[in-house]
């Protein structure tokens, strides 16, 4: 009798007297906090990461089949009402020739090239048009309201094979919002889209563009920001700052000049654009394992400072803009080495954004949040919280002109909001072990900034 007394107590049949059920005002997690969210899309169509807001309002996504291979649709998208979306610049631009994979080197053949008396293995690769959108992971809105369009060209095969990138693949697209219309392409050289060492060592020919002849590249362009500035370069256009988050080949900090297209890179392979070894993380109470380098990426609001993270750790790090615009000198590389700070832990981040006020937004995967980090102290405090908070892909900060229905003074004021994508990254196949635990719909939210902050304006 003693034993089912407590088999029924231990099974939950009787109360417990030892303890009982939790007393009114016990203290408990409260789940939110911070200005409540406000659902402005749902994606029931493709996988987004990017979001990009213009001052008039225009929304853009991005969905990259490098992450996704069921992101075949469009790669960016303007969404045009809650639910849906139309290809973007257009669906022409969207829709590569024969689609996104370079067939002329798939599947992997080895051949003979008698004149060079050497055996070369063709490797697969992704398509290489310069006109055509391949796998395109960011999209964002620059200070003069000109959308760019960040193409890794890399594709993920059915598998989950991310095919190698090759020339005119990855690019920067620059479209006037004006006319919905290209304005600049900016491809990536060998010396920065870097080879593919690991699987090949020799030169192979793909789709001709401008008569190259080609390697293969594991660069993965992820994140960018713009900073316009004429007294920063020699050009006047200003300068664009790319993370590479490449798995595969080298993390590192990507600068383009805007007017003359050069690029060049940075801080290659060193211990702060790495994923932490054996680092995990918990989402929903769930352990995720997932090695990813350099990814989020925002500047200072005085365009002086670049702040950057890792996915697969929690520090926040920083180096001074005008170390990374120098590369001529021969201690370039070493000097912007020497400049990087450890800034602080501000929980575990994808995409970073900041405003005006020179706030620096962060993902906080583990506590539902978005945190912010306040330069001026170096402290970190908690912006937003919420349960339905888990993977905050991209942030995009947007200063809204006011409509005439908003302000009746004609003052021409505007507001700042954080945009931000909830994508359940972590739960992709990719992370899962070939397992798609993700969950139509995702969800773009914004929230108002606080003290007035606004997109910052390097002009």
């Amino acid at each position: 009798m003693k034993l089912l007394s407590l088999t029924l107590l231990l099974s939950g049949w009787i109360p417990n007297p030892f303890f009982p059920h939790p007393v009114r005002g016990q203290a408990r997690d409260p789940l939110v906090y911070g200005p409540p969210l406000e659902p402005v899309h749902y994606y029931y169509d493709g996988w987004p990461t990017g979001i990009a807001v213009s001052s008039t309002g225009r929304m853009f996504s991005n969905y990259p089949i490098g992450l996704d291979a069921n992101d075949t649709k469009y790669q960016v998208a303007e969404l045009t009402g809650n639910t849906t979306e139309t290809p973007y610049p257009s669906a022409e631009m969207n829709s590569p020739p024969g689609g996104p994979i370079n067939y002329t080197t798939n599947p992997m053949v080895s051949c003979l090239i008698p004149d060079l008396d050497i055996s070369l293995t063709k490797v697969q690769t992704s398509a290489n048009y310069r006109d055509y959108l391949i796998g395109v992971q960011s999209v964002v809105i620059d200070p003069k309201d000109r959308l760019w369009i960040l193409d890794t060209g890399r594709v993920s095969l059915p598998d989950g094979t991310l095919l190698l990138s090759s020339y005119g693949g990855p690019k920067l697209i620059g479209v006037d919002l004006a006319s919905n219309t290209v304005f600049k392409t900016i491809l990536f050289p060998p010396n920065v889209s870097y080879p593919d060492s690991v699987r090949t060592n020799q030169t192979i020919k793909l789709r001709k563009v401008e008569g190259a002849s080609l390697t293969p590249s594991t660069q993965y362009n992820n994140d960018i920001r713009f900073d316009l500035r004429p007294n920063i370069t020699e050009s006047g256009e200003g300068i664009a700052y790319i993370t590479d988050s490449s798995n595969e080949g080298r993390n590192g900090i990507i600068v383009v000049d805007l007017g003359t297209g050069e690029s060049w890179r940075h801080l290659d392979n060193l211990l702060w654009v790495h994923p932490e070894p054996g680092f995990y993380l918990t989402i929903w109470g769930e352990p995720v394992y997932f090695a990813l380098g350099s990814d989020g990426i925002t500047l200072s609001a005085d365009g002086e400072t670049l702040y950057w993270t890792v996915v697969s750790g929690r520090y926040l790090y920083s180096v001074p803009t005008a170390r990374l615009r120098e590369h001529t000198s021969p201690t370039a590389q070493l000097l912007a080495a020497a400049s990087v700070t450890r800034l602080t832990q501000k929980g575990v981040s994808d995409g970073l954004e900041s405003d005006s006020n020179d706030y620096v937004y962060c993902g906080s995967f583990e506590t539902n949040s978005i945190n912010v980090y306040f330069p001026q102290n170096g402290t970190v405090a908690t912006f937003v919280r919420d349960p339905r908070i888990e993977w905050t892909d991209t942030m995009s900060v947007v200063s809204l002109r006011n409509s005439s229905s908003e302000d009746s003074s004609g003052s021409g004021s505007s507001r700042g909001y954080l945009y931000f994508t909830e994508n359940q990254l972590w739960r992709i196949p990719k992370v899962q072990g070939g397992v798609d635990r993700r969950a139509k719909p995702f969800t773009l939210y914004r929230v108002p900034l606080p003290d007035g902050g606004g997109k910052i304006q390097l002009t």
